[in-house]
């Protein structure tokens, strides 16, 4: 049977319910988006692009606390309750923090090497396979040569507990995605083409049995 997909209207039709309740996931995604963080060099970063900037929670941090005071940050989301959100949420970064509402493609009007991050959050494991390639390759349109890919994922557990809930997860999202917001486990480095992309980090972390995936390639 062909997996079910949730399409961009009904992807867009579930954040928008979802809100700010989006942050509730902080339980078991604060761990490998500090690592993200971590493992990032923000610090060097001048131009930061993110897809699906969510509340903008991730925004903020990265604003306040590791980019530098002149690094520009540009955030898309197909949702208008998250674009909302978000913008209220940085809306203390006046000239740096620009947020956009997005029609659900995956071409974005910014010529080549325009930035030298590009970040996708619990992103990529909501998208079917095809789209998942498309975010790849813009990023790597993108990018400054030289310039970083910074990904978090759900991924497969590699404890029993965490494949245990892989399982779970898995099983729910085969019989209706929308019960888990089309998220699930995927393993990341499958869409890497080693021609264009070197990977310099690579982990995985389980929170309670929820196994997360962060990659970061050049």
């Amino acid at each position: 049977m062909a997996k079910r997909f949730l399409d961009k209207d009904e992807v867009r039709l579930f954040y928008d319910r979802f809100g700010s309740k989006q942050d509730w996931q902080r339980f078991y995604e604060g761990a490998a988006l500090r690592e993200l963080l971590q493992q990032g060099r923000f610090g060097e970063a001048s131009s930061v692009f993110e897809l699906g900037c969510g509340t903008g929670a991730f925004a903020l941090i990265l604003l306040k606390e590791h980019l530098p005071a002149s690094a520009s940050y540009v955030g898309v989301d197909i949702s208008s309750t998250m674009v909302g959100l978000a913008e209220k949420r940085l809306a203390c970064f006046p000239g740096r923090a620009t947020i956009m509402l997005t029609n659900g493609s995956l071409r974005f009007g910014y010529t080549e090497g325009t930035f030298d991050r590009f970040i996708c959050n619990y992103v990529l494991d909501l998208l079917s396979p095809d789209d998942i390639a498309r975010v790849v390759s813009e990023a790597h349109r993108l990018l400054k040569e030289g310039g970083l890919m910074c990904l978090v994922s759900l991924t497969h557990g590699q404890t029993l507990v965490a494949r245990t809930v892989s399982w779970i997860w898995k099983s729910i999202h085969n019989l209706n995605p929308k019960l888990v917001g089309e998220c699930r486990p995927l393993n990341m480095e499958d869409y890497l083409n080693c021609s264009y992309w070197k990977i310099v980090y690579h982990g995985v972390m389980s929170i309670a049995g929820i196994a997360s995936e962060v990659l970061i390639a050049s």
